[in-house]
């Protein structure tokens, strides 16, 4: 089975429906769980506990986890001194706490397994310091460095760890950037043009099975990033 946060829409349900169609048994985990082709159930990915009492009804079943998929994720537009308390702590809480809760409670079904894959999702955001996304990409170059760490971690248990960091991809997460914003983001990939979540669901695809073996500890570009 591979679990997939953020799966009730954008690039998480592109990634849980196109891996669901290949024959895969998928787990979509997300706040506003939806009824969906593959199993889902509602979860907030910031809170710990809730997390662990799915990995523990997993475990029980003995279910065969092979890969874990972040990508849960929100993004807020706020210049780095007007962001209030309460949309940066749920940045963090969610974009990098939910990513790291994720890992530490799912990573062990892994390891019993005999190994597997973790994907996080980062962001083109985290590299080019756009202005009015500083918390948003402050999260974001969390992941990266978490991510990397992670594959070192856990390389010995047969466990790669990459980070995907897409360019603007249509999805509710670009509400608020402006068409302006978006044209400066493409201009900074080396292939410039907008891609689409089925191009994400291809990178992942290519990184879960036997092509994407000798890679880990990398944070791949879509577009690439110059």
């Amino acid at each position: 089975m591979i679990i997939v946060t953020g799966a009730s829409q954008g690039i998480g349900f592109e990634i849980a429906t196109r891996l669901h169609e290949k024959g895969e048994s998928v787990l979509g985990l997300s706040r506003n769980s939806q009824s969906q082709k593959f199993r889902t159930e509602s979860v907030d990915v910031s809170n710990f506990r809730d997390l662990k009492k799915i990995s523990d009804r997993i475990r029980t079943s003995n279910e065969y986890i092979s890969a874990v998929i972040n990508v849960a994720g929100v993004a807020s537009m706020n210049m780095a001194l007007m962001a209030n308390p309460e949309t940066s702590e749920k940045l963090v809480k969610i974009n990098f706490l939910g990513t790291v809760y994720s890992s530490q409670i799912f990573a062990p079904l892994l390891i019993r397994n005999g190994g597997g894959v973790i994907l996080n999702f980062s962001s083109i955001a985290a590299a080019i310091n756009i202005e009015g996304e500083a918390v948003y990409a402050a999260t974001k170059s969390a992941v990266e460095t978490y991510s990397k760490t992670l594959a070192k971690e856990l390389s010995k248990f047969r466990i790669r760890v990459n980070c995907i960091a897409p360019g603007p991809i249509k999805t509710n997460l670009l509400r608020g950037v402006s068409d302006n914003q978006v044209k400066e983001i493409i201009e900074s990939q080396i292939v410039q043009q907008q891609y689409t979540s089925a191009d994400v669901a291809n990178i992942v695809e290519l990184l879960l099975d036997d092509r994407g073996s000798s890679i880990s500890g990398q944070v791949i570009h879509i577009g690439g990033f110059r």
